[in-house]
C-alpha cells in the first residue's frame, strides 16, 4: 500500500472527517434502525440494561456496601452505599453519595463515572474519577461522604490519564500531565509524586521519574495493619516492570524478581507470579505459578519461596486476593472456574477447596476487604444462569445467597456445550456453544462467534441476557472461541500468540469457525462473527485472510492500520504485545496481520458493520474510519456507525449501549437468514 489517501479521517474533531462520519451514520441507521425489529431490540436490550430488579455490584468498605447504579431514572448513574443488613433485604435502603445526573446538568459536562478510591480506615473522603463523554481522560476531585460534597479547595487533578491514591489524609501519591516532557509515549504519567493538602500542584514532591518509551510510572501507599508499606512501579510495558519499595527518606530498594513478573505483598508475604520459567532458591518454577517469601526476608536477601499454585496443561491462575488471614485463588481448569483458600501457619500454607458454590458456575468476581476481615463475596453465573453474589468466610464452610439477578430470558430450553478443535499446528483449542437442546444439526442456523485473543485476557462462560433474548430467542446460536493469545491457560497460552506468532490466534479461530461447521451446528452463509478493540483486530483479520468461512463480521473499536497504530493515541503501549511497526524486522511480521494494508480490490469480503466512539482514546476511531473508508470505496457491502461520545466501550448511558446492541444484531440478523 502506498501512501494513506484517508490519513484526513485521523483528525478526531475535524469537521471534514466528522462530516464523512455523520453521513455514514444517517446512512447505517437509515438502513438498519428504522425497523419494528430494531425498535423492538432496542427496547429489549435497554429493559434489561435499566431494570431496577438486575444484581447491584457490590464493594466493602467499613460496615458498608458501596455500589454505583444505572436505570431509567438516572441514566448517567448514582454511586451510593447501604449496609451489609439494609443489603439483604428485598428492597435495600440506599444513602446517594452523588448524583451523576444531577451533577451534569448543573455543571453543564456529560460526566461518566470512572471510579473512586475510598481513605481508609474511616471511609469519610474520596478521590472521585469523572470523564468527559466516556474517554479514558478524567479529572479528579477530592469528595466528603459525610456531607456528599465535593471538597472546597480540596485535590484536584486536571483531565489527564492520571494515576491517584491515598497515602494518608492529607496527601496523595499522583501522576498525571504536568506538562511537557511528564508523559511517555504513550500518553500515560512518566512521573509520579507526593501531593501535600495546601500545596499547588506544581509543589509536589517527585518520588519517581521513568523513560518516556515505559508504559507508565505509579506510587502507591499499601495500608494493610501493621505491614504498611510505600512503593513505585515502573510499568515498562505491559508484560515487563520493576517494583521499588519506597522509603520514608525517599530511597528506592528494588524488588529482586524478574522484570515479567508480577509481584506484590499480602501484609507480611511477597507474592510473585512469574510469566516465564524462574530459577530462584534451587528450584525452577513455571511461568504462571504463583510463590511467596516473607518480604522482610526477601529484602534482605533470603531466597526461600513457597510454590502456593503451580499450573498444569490444563490449569491456570486466573486471579488470586486477600481476606485479612487467607489468601483465595481463582483457578480454571480448561476454562472452567473452582476457588481455593490458602492459609499460612508455622507448618506451611494449608490448601482448602471453597465448597458451597454452584459446581458449574463461572467465578467472575472474588471480592475481598483484606485489611478488615476474612469475609469473601463471590459473583458466580453461566451463559444460562444469571448472576448470583454469596458471601462467606474464608476458612469456614458454607455460603450466603445475598442477591440473585433476574432471569431475562427463559434459558429451560437452551443447553451449553464445550468442545475442542486442533488448530493449523495441532493445538487443542477450546471453544463453547449456546444453542436449543432440540436444535438441528444440518447448518441452517444462524450463529455469532466471538473471540478475543490478546492481552492474556481470558474469555469465560458469563451470563448472556442480551444474546438470550436479541439472539437466542429467535432461533440463534452463540458461540465463544477460546484462542490462544487470552489468558484461558495462563501465560503461555498468552505468550503463544504474542508478535510474530500472532497469526497462531486467527489460525485457532478459524478452525473453530469450520469445526462449527463441520459438526452441522451452522455453515458459512448463517456464520457471522463479532469482536471488538483486539478482537476487532481478530475479525479485522478474520476478514482479509479467511472471509470465506464468514457470512457477516461486525468489527467494534478495533485495530486495523498496523503500520500507524503506535502513533494513534495508546497505540505505543501495546509494542510488547503486537510489535513495533517502526523497525523493519517487526514490520516485516505485523504487514502480514494488518488489515488495512491487507484489503484487495478484486478480495470477495462478506458484509461488514463497523462500530466506534468519536470519545475513544485509547484505541483511534480512525482505524474503523479509514477501514470502511477504503471498502467503501472498493464498493464492498459495509455500514459504519460512530458514536459521537462513549469513550472505548462505545456507549456512555445505558440507550447508547442498547443502540448498539440493537444495530449489531440487525445487522447480522439481516445478513445472516
Amino acid at each position: 500500500m502506498d501512501a494513506d489517501p484517508y490519513l484526513w479521517l485521523e483528525d478526531i474533531e475535524g469537521e471534514t472527517a466528522l462530516d464523512w462520519v455523520r453521513a455514514r451514520n444517517a446512512e447505517s441507521s437509515g438502513r438498519l434502525a428504522e425497523t419494528t425489529a430494531f425498535e423492538r431490540m432496542r427496547r429489549q436490550m435497554l429493559e434489561i440494561l435499566d431494570s431496577e430488579e438486575k444484581l447491584p455490584h457490590i464493594v466493602r468498605r467499613g460496615d458498608r456496601c458501596y455500589n454505583f447504579w444505572r436505570d431509567a431514572a438516572h441514566p448517567r448513574g448514582l454511586w451510593r452505599r447501604t449496609t451489609l443488613a439494609s443489603f439483604r433485604t428485598a428492597e435495600p435502603v440506599w444513602e446517594v453519595l452523588l448524583d451523576l445526573d444531577a451533577l451534569a446538568e448543573a455543571e453543564g459536562e456529560n460526566w461518566v463515572w470512572h471510579g473512586s478510591d475510598v481513605l481508609e480506615p474511616d471511609y469519610k473522603r474520596a478521590l472521585i474519577a469523572l470523564s468527559r463523554g466516556g474517554a479514558d481522560a478524567h479529572v479528579v476531585r477530592e469528595f466528603d461522604l459525610e456531607s456528599r460534597s465535593f471538597v472546597p479547595d480540596g485535590f484536584v487533578l486536571p483531565e489527564a490519564k492520571s494515576r491517584f491514591g491515598w497515602k494518608d489524609a492529607d496527601s496523595i501519591y499522583i501522576g498525571t500531565d504536568f506538562g511537557p516532557g511528564s508523559l511517555t509515549r504513550s500518553g500515560y504519567p512518566r512521573i509520579a509524586k507526593l501531593w501535600r493538602r495546601g500545596q499547588p500542584l506544581e509543589a509536589a514532591t517527585t518520588v519517581y521519574e521513568g523513560q518516556e518509551d515505559d508504559l507508565a510510572v505509579d506510587a502507591v501507599h499499601d495500608d494493610f495493619p501493621g505491614f504498611e508499606r510505600d512503593f513505585v512501579s515502573r510499568r515498562i510495558d505491559f508484560y515487563t516492570s520493576e517494583l521499588y519499595l519506597l522509603g520514608d527518606d525517599g530511597s528506592l530498594t528494588l524488588i529482586d524478581v524478574p522484570r515479567d513478573a508480577e509481584a506484590g505483598t499480602h501484609g507480611p508475604w511477597l507474592l510473585v507470579s512469574p510469566r516465564t520459567e524462574w530459577t530462584v532458591g534451587g528450584r525452577t518454577y513455571a511461568g504462571g505459578a504463583l510463590l511467596a517469601a516473607p518480604f522482610d526476608d526477601w529484602v534482605a536477601g533470603k531466597r526461600e519461596p513457597v510454590a502456593l499454585f503451580e499450573p498444569t496443561e490444563t490449569t491456570a491462575l486466573s486471579s488470586y486476593s486477600g481476606t485479612r488471614n487467607h489468601l483465595v485463588l481463582q483457578i480454571l481448569d480448561d476454562v472452567k472456574s473452582r476457588v481455593e483458600v490458602l492459609t499460612p501457619g508455622e507448618g506451611g500454607w494449608r490448601r482448602q477447596a471453597l465448597e458451597g458454590l454452584p459446581e458449574a458456575a463461572t467465578i467472575a468476581y472474588v471480592g475481598t476487604a483484606p485489611h478488615q476481615d476474612d469475609d469473601i463475596l463471590v459473583l458466580a453465573s453461566g451463559f444460562l444462569e444469571p448472576d448470583t453474589l454469596y458471601r462467606g468466610t474464608a476458612g469456614q464452610p458454607g455460603f450466603e445467597t445475598l442477591k440473585q439477578a433476574p432471569a431475562f430470558f427463559d434459558a429451560s430450553p437452551y443447553a451449553v456445550e464445550q468442545h475442542f478443535v486442533a488448530s493449523a499446528d495441532g493445538t487443542r483449542v477450546p471453544y463453547f456453544v449456546v444453542a436449543r437442546k432440540d436444535a438441528p444439526r444440518d447448518g441452517s442456523a444462524p450463529v455469532l462467534l466471538t473471540g478475543y485473543g490478546g492481552f492474556e485476557v481470558p474469555l469465560l462462560p458469563h451470563y448472556i441476557p442480551g444474546e438470550g433474548r436479541l439472539w437466542l430467542d429467535r432461533g440463534g446460536v452463540y458461540a465463544v472461541a477460546n484462542i490462544r493469545g487470552g489468558g484461558e491457560y495462563g501465560p503461555r497460552w498468552h505468550q503463544a500468540a504474542l508478535r510474530e506468532n500472532r497469526p497462531r490466534a486467527y489460525e485457532d479461530f478459524a478452525a473453530v469457525a469450520r469445526d462449527l461447521v463441520a459438526r452441522g451446528i451452522t455453515s458459512v452463509p448463517h456464520l457471522g462473527i463479532e469482536g471488538g478493540s483486539n478482537g476487532g483486530l481478530l475479525v479485522g483479520n478474520m476478514l482479509t485472510t479467511y472471509p470465506e468461512l464468514f457470512g457477516a463480521i461486525v468489527c467494534a473499536v478495533p485495530l486495523l492500520d498496523m503500520k500507524r497504530y503506535t502513533k494513534l493515541l495508546a497505540g505505543a503501549s501495546w509494542a510488547a504485545e503486537y510489535g513495533d511497526p517502526d523497525k523493519p524486522e517487526d514490520w516485516a511480521f505485523l504487514q502480514t496481520f494488518s488489515p488495512y494494508q491487507n484489503l484487495r480490490q478484486d478480495g470477495t469480503y462478506p458484509p461488514v458493520l463497523f462500530l466506534t466512539s468519536t470519545r475513544d482514546d485509547r484505541v483511534h476511531p480512525g482505524h474503523a474510519r479509514k477501514m470502511a473508508a477504503r471498502m467503501i470505496e472498493m464498493g464492498k457491502d459495509v455500514r459504519y456507525y460512530e458514536n459521537i461520545e462513549g469513550g472505548h466501550g462505545a456507549a456512555a448511558n445505558n440507550a447508547q449501549t442498547a443502540f448498539n446492541q440493537a444495530l449489531i444484531h440487525a445487522f447480522l440478523w439481516d445478513k445472516l437468514t
